[in-house]
């Protein structure tokens, strides 16, 4: 029986991390012609270009019966996006899908956080989906042959992580750089969406609740709710023929369950007939109505 991206191309990057290898290879099982985009970096991005990983994941699929090729290379970088999807076109002929699924991790309070953390990590996250999204959209507008664009997100774009603030802010701004995509790409035939997805790979092995000496938790997740293989299936019906309806949604994906997420919203409002707000009248009214339910911070669960 013919995959769920039978004819299709895709790009994924991070195509040989903890999840991105697992994207790759079952994209390639679905019927897609993969290219592996990857710098074969560590998890904080600072060992340079290694495309041991990389080439491994692409001898995978081959072995397999899959069509596959390497790309190495900064995909924040404007000249190695432009060539990642010239690699797609040049090599299979088309390009249907693009997955950002890369990301890195320097994790610092925002009272010790250096500007090279800060840059490096939102360079790395949010550049990194801008710049092949630029190429890759100028390529659907031109052909109107419909796209899909997925980016990774997480809840510490919502919520925060208090070590993390370049990566928090960077999964924020991801989600709206989705929703922007969606809006303005539809008419092209492509769609935007975000997966926000919870899993043990090296990225949460260096998570607050890791045991400091203790093995990895990823290198005992398969085969449980915590194995990344669990994150793939949503991306797989996203990418597909079937995802077209879905576009600017977060798809939420975490051990055995898969949720969709409503953009922030508006909990409770309070209004002024007048055009300036009595300011001693706000102070009186504002902790008894938008303050009734407390102003605290819901509980940060980290993904």
């Amino acid at each position: 029986m013919p995959g769920h991206l039978q004819g299709k191309v895709a790009i994924v990057t991070g195509g040989a991390g903890g999840v991105g290898t697992h994207i790759s290879t079952i994209f390639a099982e679905q019927g897609a012609k993969v290219v592996v985009a990857d710098t074969g970096a560590d998890v904080e991005g600072r060992m340079g270009m290694d495309p041991t990983r990389v080439n491994a994941v692409v001898d995978q699929i081959k072995a397999a019966g899959g069509e596959a090729v390497a790309a190495i290379g900064d995909v924040s970088d404007m000249d190695v996006a432009e060539g990642l999807v010239r690699t797609a076109l040049d090599t299979f002929g088309q390009l249907d899908i693009l997955v950002c699924a890369h990301g890195i991790l320097r994790e610092r309070m925002i009272f010790n956080m250096t500007e090279e953390e800060w840059d490096g990590s939102v360079q790395a996250h949010l550049k990194g989906c801008f710049a092949p999204t630029k190429f890759a959209s100028i390529h659907w507008r031109q052909t109107r042959a419909g796209g899909r664009i997925i980016y990774f997100t997480s809840v510490a774009g919502v919520r925060g992580g208090a070590g993390q603030p370049n990566y928090s802010a960077a999964q924020q701004g991801k989600v709206g750089l989705m929703l922007s995509c969606a809006q303005a790409l539809s008419r092209y035939g492509v769609t935007a969406n975000c997966i926000s997805p919870n899993a043990s790979t090296r990225m949460t092995d260096r998570g607050r609740n890791v045991e400091p000496g203790a093995p990895p938790p990823s290198l005992s997740a398969a085969g449980t709710s915590r194995d990344p293989r669990n994150i793939v299936p949503p991306i797989v019906f996203l990418a597909s023929d079937a995802g077209a309806e879905i576009n600017g949604r977060v798809v939420g994906a975490e051990g055995h369950q898969i949720s969709i997420w409503r953009e922030p919203k508006r909990d409770e409002s309070l209004y002024s007939v007048d055009p300036f707000w009595d300011i001693d009248k706000l102070f009186e009214v504002m902790p008894s109505t938008l303050g009734a339910a407390g102003w605290e911070l819901p509980p940060f669960h980290s993904s």
